[in-house]
């Protein structure tokens, strides 16, 4: 695994090199916490480290560290009194055979590496020895998700969304998961790369939407009625298609549109792009609701917020990990709040993890949010488990119990 530190240059620009050797250092003994002491760590160049597991692990597996590492610095770095939140690009190769070389593995490291800096969507690329370039794995990825589209390997995971003061389940943001048959679970990352690297984005989304209305259908029999949440690309929204096809699902399987809402992210909803804002304006009428996903990722621009119809808000959840200690972070949370209640939009809390948070953002005034705290995103039969159970209230009340013990 080859990691990639971003903007390592702006410590060494903004002090000196003492100060970026500090940040190094302190990244060398934050990966062995996370990893271990065993770990085989080392510093490829002046911000990329090379790290080296043993073992056979799977594509899963490694995307599953690699996630780990990301969660792990979401805690910023000090120097200089000056905070520094190390986010990465990471190449990863692994080794099947025995007869490839070090050499090999580390130049489709870089190779995969080279690809993670390139892509919009996902920061890891990842490579095997069976591949005879990344390109040769995307090529593969390709055939595979043509496949998987058609053997239904494909599948909507549910993460829902609570009322922070009932516990109630009020909606759920559905979330693409690919069942490999050699590779395990991946995630939206890898799906995203092979569609987007191919053309077949579009493809991908429309099976998305369809298998969403499906779910709601199915939902809406039960009795459950609640928003929805698709997740949309930005190709996507270049698709003169998509509006029809969005009135021709609600007309087939009998929805209200208000019980679609469809995500987008910063990069979209910001964008001066008049095809998307007619895109988006023909979605609205129709009344299919539209929100703007991790609030705060990028650089939010206030007078877009201001002047775009936004049904609702999610602020991104490195501001609401960090609620108990960082009064900053609850300033930003309290001034969205502020700024939505003035466009009559609702804010939603992503990541929310402990109790300590939910009580801050009750007493802030945020009534929606998601997170571990309450569930992952889970299979539908039990997602539709946990709408019938009611609410969260017994499970949270276990977690101050064992919190107090």
């Amino acid at each position: 695994m080859l990691v990639d530190v971003m903007r390592f240059s702006d410590v060494s620009s903004a002090f000196d090199y003492k100060a970026g050797d500090d940040i190094l250092l302190q990244i060398v003994n934050r990966i062995h916490i996370i990893f271990g002491e065993d770990l085989i760590l080392g510093r490829i160049s002046g911000d990329i480290f090379g790290l080296v597991f043993e073992g056979r692990l799977t594509e899963s597996e490694m995307q599953a560290k690699f996630q780990c590492l990301v969660e792990h610095f979401k805690t910023p770095l000090y120097t200089n009194d000056t905070a520094f939140i190390a986010d990465f690009n990471v190449g990863i190769a692994s080794r099947t055979r025995r007869s490839v070389t070090a050499t090999k593995i580390i130049s489709l490291a870089e190779a995969a590496l080279k690809q993670a800096k390139n892509n919009q969507h996902q920061n890891c690329s990842f490579v095997n020895d069976n591949e005879n370039s990344v390109t040769g794995r995307g090529l593969a990825l390709k055939a595979d998700l043509t496949r998987a589209m058609k053997n239904d390997e494909l599948e909507l995971y549910f993460q829902p969304k609570v009322n922070l003061v009932t516990t109630e389940i009020i909606g759920a943001e559905c979330l693409l998961r690919w069942n490999h048959p050699l590779d395990g679970v991946l995630f939206p990352g890898t799906l995203i790369e092979a569609a987007e690297s191919y053309n077949m984005m579009n493809e991908l989304g429309h099976w998305t939407i369809l298998h969403a209305f499906k779910r709601v259908r199915c939902l809406n029999k039960k009795g459950i009625n609640i928003t929805v949440s698709i997740n949309l690309s930005p190709s996507q929204l270049y698709d003169s298609g998509l509006p029809r096809l969005l009135s021709d699902l609600l007309q087939e399987y009998e929805i209200q549109a208000n019980m679609i809402e469809l995500e987008l992210t910063e990069d979209v909803v910001l964008s001066n792009s008049l095809m998307v804002k007619r895109q988006l304006d023909e979605i609205r009428a129709m009344g299919v609701k539209i929100s703007m996903d991790d609030f705060g990722k990028g650089y939010s621009n206030l007078s877009f917020i201001r002047d775009l119809h936004l049904s609702a808000i999610k602020i991104d959840k490195t501001f609401v990990m960090d609620l108990e200690e960082n009064p900053v972070n609850k300033a930003i949370v309290k001034a969205t709040k502020l700024i939505c209640d003035a466009k009559n939009a609702e804010v939603v809390a992503e990541g929310i993890e402990t109790v300590q948070q939910l009580n801050i953002l009750k007493d802030i005034n945020i009534l929606s949010g998601q997170g571990f705290l309450f569930s992952p995103a889970v299979k539908f039969d039990s997602f539709v488990a946990l709408c019938e159970t009611g609410n969260f209230k017994q499970l949270l009340a276990d977690k101050v119990r064992s919190a107090a013990s």
